[in-house]
């Protein structure tokens, strides 16, 4: 199962197009947010060089708003230059040192380049922050920080730090199935599975997940019907990839 970092970019890529509702918002400050939010669209189609194109005209707009801040380390982050990606992550704070989504952003980057202490001590910051209205997601986040960092107790107590919030977030279920499952605890795995699918649309890697645990609790039956899913709802998925390999070297 993957670690999914990759889901900390689709949670600051869902917060980042939310401008301030400003009574009477300045022209260019709100021409910086709309061309903040035009990047983070064609980023997320894959068209690197007009997001980048957006994020830089935003810049030269208003370079002191934190979600453009934002948005200029997530574009270069993807177009791998890490230097610059941190420089604006942390002009991101700066602009808003109370952000939580600036110290979940930060956090983020940390975690994806391997800075696992510093990257949980932000999510832990940002999971602390008052104006957080959902801490659970930094205590996942936090989590997922921890189980990359090769620490699965570490990230099983922050996982249950964001079971213990008011909100249901089905991402916390899907990590606490992980880790339950790489620490040998099945049975308590096929629970946060089945938590997860109660509350969530499936997704390839909690039916890759699934088949997974069925697998180590020896229910083939129960494994089958993961597998027949994974290939039906998401026949074009990374995930029956390596479904159709494990299959290949483990036949019967």
């Amino acid at each position: 199962m993957s670690l999914r970092i990759a889901t900390f970019l689709v949670a600051l890529l869902l917060a980042v197009p939310a401008p301030a509702q400003d009574a009477s918002p300045d022209p260019i400050v709100e021409a910086a947010r709309i061309n903040a939010r035009l990047a983070m669209e064609y980023l997320k189609r894959e068209q690197l060089a007009v997001a980048r194109d957006k994020v830089e005209r935003a810049l030269s707009q208003n370079p002191r708003d934190v979600t453009v801040q934002m948005a200029a380390g997530l574009v270069y982050e993807r177009l791998l230059d890490t230097k610059r990606a941190e420089k604006h992550f942390r002009e991101a704070l700066r602009a808003d040192a109370d952000s939580p989504e600036a110290q979940n952003a930060l956090g983020a980057f940390l975690c994806r380049n391997k800075e696992f202490t510093k990257g949980e001590a932000m999510f832990l910051k940002a999971a602390g922050n008052p104006l957080y209205r959902t801490p659970e997601v930094a205590f996942t986040n936090a989590g997922v920080c921890a189980r990359s960092a090769g620490a699965p107790e570490r990230a099983e107590g922050y996982l249950r730090q964001a079971l213990a919030g008011r909100s249901v977030y089905p991402e916390t279920f899907l990590q606490m199935a992980g880790v339950a499952h790489d620490r040998g605890n099945h049975l308590q795995a096929r629970a946060f599975v089945e938590r997860y699918l109660a509350v969530a649309p499936a997704t390839p890697d909690i039916l890759l997940l699934g088949h997974q645990i069925e697998i180590a609790l020896k229910d083939r039956e129960a494994a089958a019907h993961f597998s027949e899913r994974l290939h039906k709802e998401f026949p074009d998925s990374v995930e029956v990839r390596v479904l159709d390999d494990i299959e290949r070297r483990n036949p019967g």
